[in-house]
């Protein structure tokens, strides 16, 4: 349903909320006027306990497609995407097959999106070992910046680089001005760290101890001292690597880093024992760890918050009845993450502006996507309806997601997205056509 504006109580403009009508245009928010300003033609009326935020622009999701569409795919992803509010997509160059390492390989990924999407979604470019020489032409070609891993990835079509090649392959992209994202664990520190068989979380937990992430992100911020690469830390999981983090943003150099909502949401202590439907890499630790998180993001040491949606088949993921050595590691909460920030925050006083701004403004301005996560004339018209009227309990079996698998499963949410908007379209999830989303290019 193509809308011509959008009459609203709450609407997040300039970082506060007040009444208005949003008049949309073309795809476009063409002006913000009075609540009572409201224009012929097709109007969104929201509740009063609705709050109109700027869609999620959701960097850091796992998509699989081709190649490991069993585990998600576009068609499912952007589904569940737009049910919980996220707008836009950025989807990482590994588990699908071929992975994005290769202008072929963005080709083919492309190809496999077509006509498939709800939202919008752009794509991340991979640095391999071998891939130098690629990565300029994925940059021309739209990719939004490159990932590497530091350690092992899980799946060998994506190895990581060696202290050598992260410097060569940040040097390379410096050169054309590019990005640099990084699963920051040290892999001779989990070489090093126990990893027996076991279901219990704790032991999980130390093998792959604080140190690893520590040791890692240092020698990430050490390669943009020396290369001057513009770099995202992803998925910061250990508080212990935040002074390292303050000092290197007190230093000027080109960092920004995320965490995610399982890191904010859950504590190590109170995740049962065999349920790997928590297992991420690097790992949930415990709730002081995960106070301290929210403290950084207070203070702006944390930039944003995105899903690390990474599901796989229940196959995988209850491989080893409960070893969590042997389970796929990963959350599936791309649906669920913002109502889920949401709660979290209203707990601690944070107001819903600051939760948008790390999960729709903060995250488009990373990747250069200026026109999105935010109200304002001009910017797309991509928008989330948030109602602290509308309870609701997870349930794992009734999400988007492809497999149902949740570490949400069970929980209670005292607000949820009612409604997404993406380029002035308001998303029937019914609809046959799947066709409101875009494929995007830097």
């Amino acid at each position: 349903m193509k809308l011509d504006a959008i009459q609203a109580h709450h609407v997040l403009v300039d970082g506060a909320f007040r009444p208005a009508t949003v008049r949309l245009e073309h795809g476009k928010i063409a002006a913000i006027d009075a609540y009572d300003d409201v224009p012929a033609g097709v109007v969104l009326h929201t509740s009063e306990t609705a709050y109109v935020v700027p869609g999620v622009v959701d960097t850091h999701v796992h998509i699989n497609e081709p190649g490991r569409t069993s585990w998600e795919g576009f068609r499912s992803a952007t589904e569940a995407a737009a049910l919980g509010g996220a707008t836009t997509l950025v989807d990482m160059p590994l588990n699908s097959i071929p992975p994005t390492t290769t202008v072929e390989g963005l080709r083919i990924k492309r190809e496999a999106a077509a006509g498939q999407l709800m939202v919008d979604v752009g794509m991340w470019g991979g640095a391999v070992p071998g891939n130098l020489d690629d990565l300029e032409p994925l940059w021309d070609a739209g990719v939004f910046g490159f990932k590497c891993f530091l350690s092992p990835s899980g799946v060998d079509e994506f190895p990581p680089l060696d202290a050598a090649e992260f410097l060569a392959a940040m040097a390379r992209i410096a050169a054309f001005d590019g990005l640099m994202i990084v699963h920051a664990e040290d892999a001779k520190t989990l070489e090093e760290a126990p990893s027996q068989a076991s279901r219990s979380y704790r032991d999980f937990v130390l093998s792959r101890p604080d140190a690893s992430e520590v040791r890692a992100i240092e020698q990430v911020l050490n390669g943009v001292r020396e290369t001057g690469t513009r770099t995202h830390i992803l998925h910061l999981s250990s508080a212990r690597a935040l002074d390292a983090i303050a000092a290197a943003k007190a230093e000027g150099l080109p960092v920004t880093v995320e965490t995610c909502p399982h890191y904010l949401c859950f504590a190590a202590e109170s995740i049962p024992d065999a349920a790997p439907q928590f297992k991420c890499c690097p790992p949930i630790r415990d709730s002081g760890n995960r106070e301290a998180l929210w403290q950084a993001l207070r203070e702006g040491i944390i930039d944003t918050i995105v899903s690390d949606h990474s599901p796989s088949t229940a196959e995988e993921k209850l491989k080893g009845d409960g070893d969590l050595q042997q389970a796929w590691g990963g959350v599936s909460g791309l649906q669920v993450g913002f109502s889920a920030i949401a709660q979290e925050a209203r707990r601690r006083a944070i107001g819903l502006p600051m939760v948008s701004a790390w999960m729709s403004r903060n995250t488009a301005d990373i990747v250069g996507l200026t026109h999105k996560g935010r109200i304002a004339v001009g910017a797309d018209a991509d928008f989330a309806v948030y109602d602290t009227n509308a309870e609701f309990r997870i349930e794992a079996t009734r999400l988007a997601h492809k497999n149902p698998l949740s570490a949400y499963d069970g929980l209670r949410f005292g607000g949820r997205i009612v409604r997404s908007v993406v380029r002035g379209d308001a998303i029937d999830i019914e609809a046959v056509n799947h066709d409101y989303g875009q494929l995007l290019r830097r």
